[in-house]
């Protein structure tokens, strides 16, 4: 039996007749007028769009901000408007923007709406009308989010984190609305994303065109599926701790808030547990980690293939590492609270998953490296931010090791080391894929090519200037450098040096983030300058790149959906016409050494 319009034969067979469709076309809307087409729109293409737009505006106001961090932390006093309050601001704001409001939303609501009907060969998600909606909650939780700046006393100074009781407590920085603001912003932002996430989930399950098994799924739509799985699981958690600290701060409820003296006075409040809500927030806080991480680790896995022309190393393998690598992700989260003063034998055992949990993603490193081996590498731009991912992510992995082990994480929780480990594994790490990911598709959503001259200097820039920027912050973290201070004084165990150190690490920052407008402007005239692209400029085997119009048009496939015939990952086949086999090439499997372990994935 075959679901043919979501589906594909379970024999795994490559070739023969597909069935016809079991279930009708979708019926898609179309848009009557410039409003409908572009603005309310129910295109997944023009959703992605906007998705990613709103995140890269919203990225630019976290720029700006660290940018203000540094230059206090560098030159105290030099910007005599940044003064401890704001310095606190900044660093909450900045944190939660590019956790959550930039890296979940480009990644899922961005990319996953793109790339999802496009490499399943469907249509369109199986809910248009509630994706629209879902980006227009999205909207409305960032301008909320940035209407902190705007309320009486700013926006809340709490850390990222938002520990309670600090969080609400007056004398931290925007106590009276800021944190009000914040928390609503994130009940609104988990709501849009929890419509995308069911209609990302449903369209993988139900909307796949003929003959795409799962196991014929590229695995950029694995990372993504199973991303989203785990956020439907996860945004819960922080949505629950949200609506429990706003009713401490509105409604007088102790659910966080224990017996407390305030400025010498007593508070009202009495018998609730802050390591509650460390509990809540890190049970979504480390899958989060991965919720950015693996759909960055299907993208690189497909720009590494497609660009060193050749097919994905243990594709099975590398499809069982997401998936474990999102199960084992639920089970490690309270090392981020070794300092809480949990019980030790709470301690070893998420000393011990967190070990574990290095092994799926190990496993990915190396099929990476097994995929270039003797590979036709193409040092094309995605290719250089794929490579340049992988040995970031590699570095922020093994400092990660440091910090899983108890013994080592307390000394050095509260210092600039684990700044520098948290940006290079969460930060600059998924921030090269999604560049690699833009220089990869722009030319499939503009039909234009970005101008690669500009783009190898944002590339080095980029990558070389990372590592001058958190190399060094790792050794302040070594001497006790703290973070968190607004200033470091005349502070007796810090040298001279960390001063300097500062100093080029802010003056690094500044040129870097200047390259960035450097990428913003490649984005902006190429769209009408840039060399034509033609449908498939990567010579690429996946489905999105052979729509019959680039960029594709309302409904991806003209009057018929294609019918798959093989796995996404048939480059340099011995025997084969070209160096690429099209998914949807019907015809016999060419001879392929060691075919019977490739079968597997077809």
């Amino acid at each position: 039996m075959v679901d043919v319009t979501h589906g594909g034969p379970t024999s795994g067979a490559s070739t023969g007749v597909a069935p016809g469709f079991e279930i009708g076309e979708l019926d898609l809307y179309h848009p009557k007028s410039w409003v409908t087409k572009y603005v309310f729109s129910q295109d997944a293409k023009v959703i992605a769009i906007q998705y990613g737009l709103t995140a890269m505006a919203i990225g630019l106001v976290a720029l700006v901000l660290s940018w203000l961090m540094r230059m206090q932390l560098a030159f105290p006093g030099l910007l005599p408007f940044i003064d401890a309050d704001h310095y606190y601001q900044f660093i909450t704001m900045h944190g939660m923007i590019m956790v959550v409001y930039l890296l979940t939303a480009l990644f899922l609501g961005g990319f996953g709406n793109y790339l999802i009907p496009l490499m399943l060969g469907a249509r369109d998600m199986m809910f248009p009308y509630l994706n629209m909606l879902s980006y227009w909650i999205y909207l409305l939780a960032v301008l909320v989010l940035a209407a902190g700046f705007f309320v009486p006393g700013g926006p809340t100074g709490a850390g990222w984190t938002l520990y309670p009781p600090q969080a609400i407590l007056g004398n931290t920085p925007g106590h009276q609305w800021g944190i009000i603001v914040m928390l609503v912003s994130l009940m609104l932002f988990i709501i849009g994303f929890t419509m995308g996430g069911l209609n990302y989930v449903v369209t993988v399950l139900q909307g796949r065109t003929r003959g795409m098994t799962l196991m014929r799924m590229p695995l950029t739509i694995w990372g993504i599926f199973t991303a989203t799985v785990m956020a439907l699981l996860a945004f819960p958690a922080l949505f629950v701790g949200a609506v429990m600290m706003l009713f401490d701060r509105l409604l007088g409820t102790s659910f966080f808030m224990p017996a407390i003296v305030e400025m010498g006075e007593q508070t009202a409040y009495g018998g609730g547990s802050p390591i509650l809500f460390q509990h809540l927030f890190w049970f979504f806080g480390h899958p989060e980690v991965y919720i950015v991480a693996l759909p960055a680790f299907g993208i690189v896995s497909d720009l590494i293939s497609t660009h060193a022309r050749k097919n994905i190393f243990g594709y099975r393998m590398m499809v069982w590492a997401i998936v474990g690598i999102g199960a084992l992700s639920f089970v490690v989260w309270a090392h981020h609270m070794y300092v809480s003063g949990m019980n030790p034998g709470f301690g070893f055992f998420f000393a011990t998953t967190t070990l574990i949990i290095a092994i799926p993603t190990a496993l990915k490193v190396y099929n990476w490296v097994l995929t270039l081996w003797r590979g036709d590498i193409h040092f094309t731009l995605p290719m250089l931010f794929a490579l340049g991912f992988i040995v970031t992510f590699l570095n922020g992995g093994l400092t990660g090791l440091f910090l899983g082990n108890v013994v080592v994480d307390v000394p050095l929780s509260d210092t600039m080391f684990v700044v520098a480990h948290f940006h290079m594994v969460m930060g600059v790490a998924p921030i090269l894929v999604i560049f690699g990911a833009i220089y990869h598709w722009y030319p499939k959503i503009t039909g234009r090519m970005l101008d690669t001259t500009l783009g190898k200097i944002h590339f080095w820039v980029t990558f070389l200037g990372a590592y001058l920027i958190f190399f060094p912050m790792h050794y302040l973290g070594l001497l006790g450098v703290p973070r968190r201070y607004f200033e470091m004084g005349e502070t007796a165990f810090v040298p001279p040096s960390a001063a300097t150190l500062n100093v080029f690490i802010t003056i690094t920052a500044l040129v870097v983030g200047a390259a960035q407008m450097l990428f913003l402007f490649n984005l902006a005239w190429s769209l009408r300058h840039g060399r034509e692209a033609g449908g498939n400029p990567w010579r690429a085997t996946t489905l999105e790149w052979q729509t019959p119009e680039t960029p594709p048009a309302h409904g991806n496939w003209g009057a018929e959906r294609p019918t798959v015939y093989r796995w996404a990952y048939d480059y340099s086949v011995p025997g084969a016409a070209e160096d690429f086999l099209p998914q949807n090439q019907p015809g016999p499997d060419p001879v392929v050494p060691g075919h019977a372990i490739a079968e597997g994935a077809r």
